[in-house]
């Protein structure tokens, strides 16, 4: 039997992290962007394991999570190649010594910060189909 109620209360704080992410693109905070689309992809998949039963998920990864709800649904399977974008941005986009060049947020683009987002809202979409049931 699932945990629906803690499911739900992980995909909550995913809608708003997502929410988050837009607010900082719109406000050219590229390098958050990036960051919250990951928290936001996270904290989904968490909340579809949740869902089906499962107890403290304590990893950070999005694609080892995704990796594990693709073998309850398949269909996540396919985003796996976003996870694995997603998790390159989880300690990237906050700390000033990860990229040569400087700070993290002089690193990041409009063009990164929206693949991120678009991964993130695609995750979201396929964990909101399983909630609705």
């Amino acid at each position: 039997m699932g945990n629906l109620e803690e499911g739900l209360r992980w995909f909550d704080q995913a809608k708003a992290d997502l929410k988050t992410a837009k607010d900082c693109i719109d406000d050219g905070n590229y390098y958050a962007c990036a960051f919250f689309s990951q928290q936001s992809a996270e904290k989904a998949v968490k909340g579809f394991l949740y869902l089906k039963g499962y107890r403290a998920l304590i990893t950070h990864s999005v694609t080892g999570l995704l990796e594990e709800s693709s073998k309850r649904e398949g269909i996540f399977g396919n985003l796996i190649d976003y996870g694995k974008e997603l998790d390159r941005h989880y300690i990237a986009s906050r700390y000033p010594n990860f990229y040569p060049e400087g700070p993290a947020y002089k690193y990041y683009t409009k063009e990164m910060a929206e693949r991120c987002l678009n991964y993130a809202e695609s995750i979201l979409r396929e964990v909101e189909k399983f909630l609705e049931r």
